[in-house]
């Protein structure tokens, strides 16, 4: 058994396409060895800005020997077919046999086929594989049409044992030999063996493993001062270095009478700074940065940092006092010149459309807030830094004596950004967000512009993830389905997000997340309390063997077709109908919440199980058939307003 190393190296690569490059490296490599049965399993990979790094570990040397069937015409056929089959593989007609398949009985020769060398196969297979690492935006090198990669590669490292595996990509040929930090590390090429790969580097400036640069910056940075977090900074910052070293450095405290958001964006989006916090929880002066050197003696490099930072900040302050010059109030005409989508027209518009909505879910203050809300996309602070959008806004109307309680909905308004993010805090910036977000779903299904595949320019999946989590946690209770104003495409998409609330936050199985929204979905908080109350009570003895009766109840009604109507007459009822109709009644009420009802009516199953072992349904006497189809459908109907529990897995029915 063998272990295997490979290193790609390249101009840098953006820190962002690195984590998603190095996890398909390693599935296709998996596949790669499972694929040509070369044994083996990818133990680890990992990598730098300039290099993207594999190992696996138990290649056997070479492939096994196999046997291979060849099929040929059928037994029918003329014999001058035969006679081919059999000279194109080179053996006599004799050497054949018929063989039966599911088409019929076919001639057929074996052939032996002789394994190949592991080292012989992996030269031929990875100058493809390094190719199809999938990247946003790829470059050709010798040419349109040739090899194609993120940046230009110029090393690789490629060993089976101690062995080169050789082959030539892009001009480059595998060897064993690689590079370290590109100021600090060896002019020269570095030889290296998979055991000494990282301690080689490491002796050249290196830090191959990137939980070790990280865990090396956070432990630095925290020793410098109490940082903002910031977790992908870090991640960044992780993938541009090779040897992270973290140095403290100070600003003049009146920069400070700007936002703090505002400092701390041209800290983290230009320079790739971390925020420091003062012992009271405001911004102190001062800002950590992360060098890719190990030390900085003489200052020079905390200098220059602190020399740049002071020219974005002089911007930033121009920027914030030009804007200070009008009042979002007056700026809100001007979004007549800013297009929201040229579908769908202009922000002006948008904006009234989000006014009229947020009337209706929060009132005057949600209205109030949702006519200046977009009005920052017209300031320079906001044309400089984009993601601060909403948040400039909601700082704006704070410093130009605006309601608190509409700064802090616009400031909030964007909310949530992700799954793991919160929602705004008050229930006027939810109204807000609402207005926001069901505005855009609106708006884009209205003119066909719904998502399809990977595609979703508009992130209108994140918008309708952010309205569902907004209904589920904050305190408004529209109905989701009447916020999708008639579109059934838009329904169909809440639906579907709402799936993948449940399942992804909630952890519901499948099944009891189809079960419950069968019943209902439009009150996102009714459908949550029924979930939890399915998961509590699955558990239950008694639950599977319900839903599973409850379903075989379904499949006869189904099979009955039209059902007769109106009530059943207990007079036609026989000892196993009047226990289940008794039962029903007692489970029928409604006390206790969702999870108190689902245990009552869990509780129903001796009672059906009675009934189906004592009780035909399809009665030869058409009156008695009529009667108890009316009890079952009215079993049905009365127990499925939580869950339809005919969507429920069960092992047996």
């Amino acid at each position: 058994m063998l272990p295997f190393f490979l290193e790609v190296g390249a101009e840098e690569i953006p820190d962002w396409m690195i984590p998603a490059a190095l996890e398909q490296l390693g599935k296709d490599f998996q596949a790669v060895l499972d694929g040509h049965k070369l044994g083996g399993t990818v133990t680890r990979t990992d990598g730098t800005g300039r290099r993207l790094v594999l190992w696996a570990d138990g290649l056997i040397v070479r492939q096994a020997d196999s046997e291979e069937i060849v099929s040929g015409p059928p037994k029918g056929a003329n014999p001058k077919a035969v006679e081919g089959f059999a000279k194109k593989n080179g053996v006599s007609v004799d050497d054949l046999q018929v063989e039966t398949t599911a088409k019929g009985e076919y001639f057929t020769f074996r052939r032996q086929v002789a394994g190949r060398a592991t080292g012989e196969l992996l030269a031929e297979l990875l100058p493809d594989l390094i190719q199809k690492l999938n990247f946003p935006k790829s470059m050709f090198w010798t040419g349109k049409g040739g090899p194609k990669f993120i940046r230009p590669i110029r090393w690789i490292v490629a060993l089976l044992g101690d062995d080169v595996v050789g082959f030539e990509l892009a001009g480059v040929t595998s060897g064993r030999e690689t590079f370290g930090h590109r100021r600090l590390g060896s002019r020269a090429a570095i030889p290296v063996t998979i055991a000494g790969y990282e301690s080689a580097l490491e002796e050249n400036f290196v830090i191959v493993p990137s939980a070790a640069r990280r865990a090396k910056i956070e432990r630095e940075i925290q020793a410098l001062g109490a940082v903002q977090a910031d977790a992908k900074l870090l991640e960044t910052l992780t993938f541009i270095t090779e040897y992270p070293a973290a140095i403290l450095g100070g600003f003049d405290a009146s920069y400070l009478t700007l936002p703090k958001e505002v400092l701390t964006m041209v800290m983290r989006f230009h320079q790739k700074y971390f925020a420091v916090s003062a012992a009271d929880g405001s911004l102190a002066p001062n800002f950590i940065a992360v060098m890719n050197i190990p030390s900085d003696p003489e200052g020079h490099v905390v200098r220059g940092n602190e020399r740049v930072l002071r020219a974005r900040f002089n911007d930033a302050r121009f920027f914030y006092d030009i804007d200070q010059k009008r009042t979002l109030t007056d700026r809100v005409a001007d979004l007549a010149n800013v297009t929201f989508q040229a579908k769908i027209g202009s922000y002006l518009e948008k904006t009234t459309r989000m006014v009229a909505l947020a009337q209706e879910l929060g009132g005057e203050d949600a209205a109030a807030a949702a006519y200046l809300a977009k009005a920052d996309l017209t300031t320079e602070m906001v044309k400089e830094f984009t993601d601060l959008q909403g948040i400039i806004g909601g700082l704006y109307i704070a410093a130009q004596g605006g309601k608190a309680e509409v700064a802090k909905a616009v400031y909030e308004h964007y909310k949530p950004l992700s799954m793991e993010d919160s929602i705004p805090s008050t229930a006027t910036g939810q109204a807000l967000a609402l207005a926001d977000k069901i505005d855009t779903l609106r708006s884009c299904f209205a003119v066909d512009m719904i998502p399809t595949g990977s595609k979703d320019p508009f992130a209108l999946r994140r918008a309708a993830q952010g309205v569902v989590k907004i209904l589920m946690e904050g305190e408004l209770t529209p109905s989701l389905r009447e916020l999708c104003a008639g579109d059934a495409k838009l329904e169909e998409f809440f639906v579907e997000r709402l799936k993948h609330y449940f399942r992804e936050v909630k952890g519901a199985a499948y099944d009891e997340i189809a079960a419950v929204l069968a019943v209902g979905w439009a009150d996102v908080k009714d459908a949550l309390a029924r979930l939890d109350a399915v998961t509590a009570v699955r558990p239950t003895p008694n639950f599977e063997p319900v839903a599973a009766a409850f379903k075989r109840i379904k499949n006869i009604l189904t099979q009955a077709g039209t059902l007769p109507e109106g009530a059943p007459d207990a007079s036609l009822f026989n000892e196993a109908e009047s226990g289940v109709a008794a039962a029903a009644e007692q489970a029928a009420i409604k006390d206790g919440g969702y999870a108190a009802q689902l245990e009552r009516i869990a509780g129903l199953r001796p009672a059906i199980d009675h009934f189906f072992d004592e009780v035909l349904v399809n009665d030869p006497d058409p009156v008695v058939r009529d009667n108890r189809l009316r009890l079952l459908n009215q079993l049905i109907t009365e127990f499925s307003s939580i869950a339809d529990f005919s969507e429920i897995v069960t092992k047996s029915l």
